[in-house]
């Protein structure tokens, strides 16, 4: 389909919060809601580069502090949170550490934060989101979730660590919760829409971040340098989320069409058998309340 940022619809009165908002398709997607009017809270862990990021969008930005590598900083952001919020995007992730690494709660660091982090952030911010007219949560997954199995409910084990493997399962988990909680919306009867997006492979700080790949010197050092000469722009990357956030259909998934789903116009993107495995959403909904601590009272 043809989409750009010009075709986003008049945003005025919406608040979104958008996670991982400092750089990258993140910011992208923080600059043109803003521009269409939404109030956008950057939710990042480095609130410095959040700061310096907010000012570069022109339209009404705050900066709130947001460590989803630690279920307690999920917790306080959304402690700290007053009023409706109309859209929350799960952005933010961690692609690739070369050796198994934890967050602060035990969890494998890829698995813990790029779906266990999101999972609480959205359980515990479903108050606000029902209090808005028409509250929309867009869950950021990934081509490599073709790499993903049905292993993904043992939640990336240390003793079998795989960098791809194992970032491939997060990306799983990331789009099989977005499914699975419009389904539960739906049966709720709750007003709630959850969409995903993928961004194909983009030119972002997945690579060059010493969190994940960017462990790697010789890849940080040269990576700003090369990546944006053979990727799509993290703009371009951007316009699958954006769509996801405000015209997509409840359930649905949108990338990139061309080149392996990589770039290119977006629409419908294809999916590994296993995201629509009901029985397999269960249980992985189930031990993510489990590991989390967080439970969903739609409505």
């Amino acid at each position: 389909m043809s989409f750009s940022p010009a075709d986003l619809p008049d945003l005025t009165g919406t608040v979104a919060v958008v996670t991982g908002a400092n750089s990258g398709i993140g910011f992208h997607t923080a600059d043109h809601l803003a521009r269409k009017g939404a109030r956008v809270v950057l939710a990042c862990r480095d609130t410095d580069a959040a700061g310096r990021a907010a000012a570069r969008i022109a339209g009404s930005t705050s900066v709130e502090a947001l460590d989803l590598a630690s279920l307690e900083s999920v917790r306080a952001f959304a402690e700290r949170w007053t009023g409706p919020l109309d859209l929350l995007i799960n952005n933010a992730g961690v692609m690739r550490p070369p050796s198994y690494r934890e967050t602060v709660d035990g969890h494998e660091l890829m698995f813990g934060t790029n779906h266990y982090g999101h999972f609480a952030l959205t359980g515990h911010l479903l108050p606000a989101l029902l209090e808005a007219p028409a509250p929309r949560v867009v869950t950021v997954a990934s081509i490599a979730h073709f790499g993903g199995d049905a292993g993904v409910v043992d939640a990336n084990p240390e003793a079998t660590y795989d960098a791809a493997k194992y970032y491939s399962q997060s990306k799983l988990a990331n789009l099989m919760f977005a499914l699975e909680l419009q389904r539960r919306a739906a049966r709720a009867g709750s007003r709630l829409t959850s969409t995903a997006a993928h961004p194909g492979v983009s030119s972002t700080n997945l690579f060059t971040s010493r969190s994940g790949m960017g462990a790697n010197p010789l890849l940080r050092l040269v990576g700003p340098a090369v990546l944006p000469l053979v990727l799509q722009s993290a703009a371009a990357g951007a316009n699958p989320t954006l769509y996801a956030a405000t015209l997509a259909e409840p359930g649905s998934y949108t990338g990139p069409q061309r080149f392996g789903q990589s770039r290119g116009p977006i629409g419908p993107a294809r999916m590994v058998e296993q995201a629509r495995d009901e029985d397999l959403a269960a249980r992985l909904w189930a031990i993510s309340e489990q590991a989390t601590g967080v439970a969903y009272p739609l409505r």
